[in-house]
């Protein structure tokens, strides 16, 4: 056991028999699902650049708008467990294809809604189909490709994801000022539409010769197993955790509170608070090739780039906060928009944990249970950082000091966990192995 307790595990040593080629039609195959993904990305984030342009159409103020992000993440988490089970009964396709329905009607809804109540309600929609790409996305890679793939095919999906933001962020917000809410909405939901077309002609759900076996499915009683055995094996605890402590500081940061830190608390423009929120998301998009690179080589690498990650974006967290003058200088808010694009990366680390803990029938499931963690924390911390605002009289420096909390809490939630979820994948590895070499020829 390394001394992190994630295990001595190698890269080569997780190629597992039976592993998928992967190869070119992988890749193509897989390309198709990660473009449903980028393209839910790019929904679920259009609204962080109509902020202003949604609050005067629906008339409404900054605790209604932000009703609209708390929503959005409440249905997706939500979700999770239940597309989980979805795509371990159903697959892969079929899960997205709904998906696709469903968030692009909702983009369509939110272009034409009336009214602030229809506004929500296509966001709900958008959500419940967003809430369906990610997971399915992850069960994709790992029907496709080899085992020693997954950390780098996972962390190239979340990129991939990171893209999407930057097109809400670069097109979607020139679209809303050159043609307008409904045009740029409603058009850009024809990227649905292409995206469904992809999914129904040419996607798959596995390899030939590399069919899931059999899995019997009796409503109630088989979610209950599905949702007991995934919860009781150590590495989905951990996973969850793991991605519960690290993903929430970005996104808290990027979806709601970061702007108004920015502009009200630091005293910068917007155009200049905007580009650094753009820095967040470039620098997501190169620590994830980094970090994809390192768990494919250094399996042992997982558990120290996540708290390594925890640990520098406090520390730059509490430097910018509490900096003595009355401003952060411009540096240190670089240096700490660039820690922060290390969150999505080292979230995706969640689930480098859970896919090794559970067999092939049960990914869907414990990727769901792994992906509810940082949605959780990143809910929590938004409701807090807005409470604790309106009591202190926008205080950021108290209100924003609630990172600290929900980090202290999600790592003792880790360290709880690592030695046992170490030492089962050590026996899962060995079993998978011995079994191999006992099958008769």
């Amino acid at each position: 056991m390394s001394s992190s307790g994630s295990g001595s595990v190698s890269a080569s040593a997780m190629s597992l028999p039976g592993d998928p080629p992967g190869g070119r039609r992988a890749v193509a195959v897989w390309g198709i699902g990660v473009s449903v993904y980028f393209v839910a990305v790019i929904f679920r984030t259009s609204l962080g650049v109509a902020g202003l342009d949604a609050a005067e159409r629906f008339h409404v103020g900054a605790s209604a708008l932000s009703t609209f992000s708390i929503l959005q993440l409440l249905v997706y988490a939500g979700m999770q467990i239940p597309v989980g089970l979805l795509v371990d009964s159903l697959g892969t396709k079929k899960v997205l294809t709904i998906g696709v329905l469903l968030f692009t009607a909702g983009q369509l809804g939110f272009a034409f809604s009336p009214s602030y109540g229809t506004a929500l309600a296509s966001r709900a929609l958008l959500g419940c189909g967003d809430a369906m790409t990610f997971i399915s996305v992850l069960r994709l890679g790992t029907r496709w490709f080899p085992a020693r793939r997954g950390p780098m095919v996972a962390q190239l999906a979340g990129l991939a994801g990171m893209a999407g933001n930057l097109v809400s962020t670069l097109v979607i917000a020139r679209l809303l000022h050159g043609i307008g809410w409904t045009a740029a909405f409603a058009g850009s939901a024809l990227a649905g539409v292409v995206v469904l077309v992809l999914l129904l002609l040419f996607l798959k759900d596995h390899p030939e010769g590399h069919e899931p076996e059999p899995f019997p499915h009796r409503g109630a009683a088989y979610v209950r197993r599905q949702i007991a055995a995934s919860w009781r094996e150590p590495g989905t605890r951990l996973g969850l955790w793991v991605h519960f402590t690290t993903q929430f500081p970005a996104m808290v940061f990027l979806l709601l509170w970061g702007l108004p830190f920015l502009v009200q608390a630091q005293g910068l423009s917007r155009a200049t608070a905007g580009e650094l929120l753009t820095l967040v998301v470039l620098s997501n998009m190169v620590v994830g090739l980094v970090y994809g690179q390192i768990v494919a080589r250094h399996h042992a690498a997982r558990l120290p780039l996540a708290l390594g990650t925890v640990g520098a974006t406090a520390l730059v967290w509490a430097a910018a906060l509490f900096y003595p003058g009355e401003h952060a200088p411009m540096w240190l808010l670089i240096v700490l928009c660039a820690v922060l694009g290390s969150c999505g990366p080292a979230s995706m680390l969640g689930f480098d944990f859970a896919r090794p803990a559970n067999p092939p029938e049960r990914q869907g499931t414990a990727s769901g249970i792994t992906n509810m963690g940082g949605f959780t924390a990143s809910m929590t911390t938004l409701f807090a950082v807005g409470v604790l605002l309106d009591a202190t009289d926008d205080n950021y420096s108290i209100a924003f000091s609630v990172v600290f909390l929900i980090q202290a809490i999600g790592v003792s939630q880790v360290l709880r966990l690592r030695r046992r979820a170490a030492r089962r994948e050590r026996e899962r590895l060995v079993a998978s192995r011995v079994e191999t070499v006992h099958v008769p020829v």
